[in-house]
């Protein structure tokens, strides 16, 4: 609109205004404060009866083309305007509404983007650096409602996933006050089966929620809080570069593929704290938005003004409920093709576990004996297993260690990688075999394999699990003696303990003071 189509409040007295306005105006001062002075409560000496005032009718309604929801549109009776100039957030036509309607509520919701309201002294919505061909096709389903949802199911997944994580963590490398049971024995098959499957779970909601908010990533910075909104996109980097991070390096374990330098387990453990740490911020910074958008249906406009968008014109693009219960579903599915790992009954639908449960002897393997270059030593006729207890030391050879009172246990072989299986396990219990040798004092106790290559060569037993009936050192695997893979010529196998615990090819055992 140029500023000859409508004339200063002054002129109009000496210039009446035409009985129709033409498709190039908007609609005569009267018709854009109400049509009547009873309704406007002014009538033109009331609108500025003078050049003095600080400017034009125009400006004071907040009509013309450069403003937003502006155009045709403006005028409530014009409808041969409908289709306005585009948001310049979403890119999508402005709603039909009278001039100064749309934005005169207490802020807008456009996009799932949280924006000031526009009115007298206030900033307007921030402009979009997409593309206008972009813009235009933002979804509708891209909202604070669909984002806050989801969100939640995020956040509730990363907490489980920083629990159960600490748990395995904690059971590897555990500290002086840290405490983990023998019993019930499937209790770690429970906690790392949900934490791999739940980390499969996320990957759907993750890919959602980026969808959800993506727009607000290309908003034109403020400059009058560049400071602010430069922290807040810091902090969201942060946020999603960490789960990323921890759900790509923690699907690569799952398949045993390690395309890095680093070691994955002390990485993965400290990038947990960040990313942990990272959703506490988000969230609290984001706490009211998301109480404000689980108030209102998931199928409420964000905007008061964009409620008044003509029925006449749809709105492409899928719903919010069938993107919320696409995510749920997404989720679901991917949690019943990965649970079969750990879940027997799942076995049939475990269509992208890395493990079946198959295996040599029923059991899977992850680390054979040529990977571990025991292949010759635990083959070799001078075997022996050197066991120290209470300032005593003595030598067993496996037929010593088969002449001993055998004892039959039930347990899970549980991995990391978040598959587990239950085996029939059969041979000498820990603490007789102790018993033979010398007083077991009660401390902990310490198995080393034959394998020198790898880092998980030995491992430490709590007092709990040494003295418990359930522990032996195994000589064989489901009515067979051991194979070379699971351990000939004997193994540890103790209740509750992550596979990489149970140490295989067993060369010495000593209780620690």
């Amino acid at each position: 609109m140029h500023s000859d189509d409508v004339e200063p409040a002054d002129a109009a007295s000496d210039h009446p205004a035409p009985a129709h306005p033409t498709r190039d105006q908007p609609g005569s001062a009267r018709d854009q404060l109400g049509s009547d002075r009873d309704q406007s409560g002014s009538d033109r000496s009331q609108l500025g009866s003078d050049r003095s005032q600080p400017g034009s009718v125009r400006d004071q309604l907040g009509s013309g083309r450069d403003q937003l929801g502006s155009g045709r549109n403006d005028s409530s009776g014009d409808r041969s305007g409908s289709a306005g100039r585009p948001d310049v957030v979403t890119g999508r036509p402005a709603a039909n509404s009278a001039a100064g309607e749309t934005f005169r509520h207490s802020g807008v919701l456009v996009a799932g983007i949280h924006t000031a309201s526009v009115g007298s002294g206030e900033t307007e919505p921030p402009a979009s650096l997409l593309p206008p061909v972009l813009a235009a096709r933002i979804s509708p389903a891209r909202s604070t409602a669909v984002a806050a949802r989801v969100g939640i199911a995020l956040g509730v997944g990363v907490l489980i996933l920083f629990v159960t994580g600490m748990i395995s963590h904690l059971i590897q490398h555990p500290p002086d006050w840290f405490w983990w049971p023998a019993n019930p024995v499937w209790l770690y098959r429970v906690t790392q089966g949900t934490h791999v499957t739940v980390g499969v779970m996320m990957i759907p909601l993750l890919l959602v929620k980026l969808w959800s908010v993506y727009p607000r990533f290309f908003l034109k910075p403020s400059v009058r809080r560049a400071l602010p909104e430069a922290l807040e996109r810091a902090s969201v980097a942060v946020l999603i570069g960490a789960i990323l991070f921890q759900i790509v390096t923690g699907l690569f374990n799952t398949a045993q593929f390690y395309p890095w330098k680093f070691f994955f387990t002390t990485t993965h453990h400290a990038m947990a704290y960040v990313a942990f740490g990272a959703v506490v911020v988000h969230l609290a910074v984001k706490l009211p938005v998301v109480r404000q958008a689980l108030t209102k249906p998931v199928s409420e406009p964000e905007s008061a003004g964009r409620q008044q968008e003509s029925s006449a014109r749809p709105r492409p693009g899928v719903s919010r409920r069938a993107v919320l219960t696409a995510a749920g579903l997404g989720a679901a599915v991917t949690g019943l093709v990965v649970a079969g790992q750990s879940v027997p009954l799942l076995r049939r639908v475990a269509l992208l576990a890395p493990r079946d449960g198959e295996g040599p002897q029923g059991v899977p393997i992850n680390r054979t004996a040529a990977a571990a270059a025991v292949t010759e030593t635990a083959r070799s006729p001078q075997y022996a297993l050197t066991v120290k207890v209470g300032g005593r030391e003595r030598i067993f050879s496996r037929a010593d260690l088969a002449a001993l009172p055998q004892h039959d246990s039930v347990l899970p072989i549980a991995c990391v990688e978040g598959w587990s299986v239950t085996g029939h396990w059969s041979g000498v219990r820990l603490r007789d075999l102790l018993a033979a040798v010398g007083e077991y004092g009660g401390g902990d106790v310490r198995f080393a394999s034959l394998e020198t290559t790898g880092i998980y060569g030995g491992s430490v037993l709590p007092r709990t699990h040494v003295v418990d009936a359930s522990t032996l050192i195994a000589l064989r695997l489901n009515g067979e003696d051991l194979t070379l893979d699971h351990g000939y010529p004997c193994r540890l196998i103790a209740p509750n303990r992550p596979g990489v615990l149970q140490t295989k090819w067993l060369k010495s055992i000593e209780e620690l003071s």
